[in-house]
């Protein structure tokens, strides 16, 4: 992916860029916070499924501890240059009552079906509220590409 001649992305090829990467990119940086524990980031596996994030994590784990008292995530693809920064309200669903189309989606994507595994797991998903994207300091500006649920043109 290149810079426009200018350095910068017009607003539509920025949505277009993310969506793409949305589809294609694995892994995730998922930041939550607690009132007693405080915050807590970590890597994890997800899915786009064209509205909004899915992830699974362990019911036991930190992540699904703090999104049970404070739903409100911030999500952030692995690229320091290509930044993708989601923010919105976590879903929480025990792998028991998880939507069957989200949980098959998640397991033919990965090859892995946490619903067949020992323990407890949380599926997560989060219909993103702001995004964020910029490659660089030039795009800085113009940065937000949605904003209350809205793609911005």
């Amino acid at each position: 992916m290149q810079n426009t001649g200018n350095g910068l992305r017009p607003a539509a090829e920025r949505r277009r860029d993310t969506l793409e990467r949305l589809v294609t990119e694995r892994d995730v940086w998922v930041s939550t916070a607690h009132p007693d524990h405080g915050p807590h980031q970590v890597p994890l596996w997800f899915r786009w499924d064209g509205r909004a994030v899915w992830m699974c994590t362990s019911a036991a784990s930190p992540t699904a501890r703090n999104l049970r008292v404070e739903p409100r995530v911030r999500l952030a693809l692995p690229d320091t240059f290509d930044v993708v920064l989601l923010q919105g309200e976590a879903e929480c669903f025990p792998d028991q009552d998880v939507p069957e189309d989200a949980a098959e989606a998640f397991a033919a994507r990965f090859g892995w079906d946490p619903r067949a595994q020992e323990g407890s797991f949380l599926y997560v998903r989060v219909v993103p509220a702001t995004v964020r994207a910029w490659r660089g300091e030039p795009e800085l500006r113009g940065r937000v590409i949605m904003r209350d649920g809205a793609w911005l043109d």
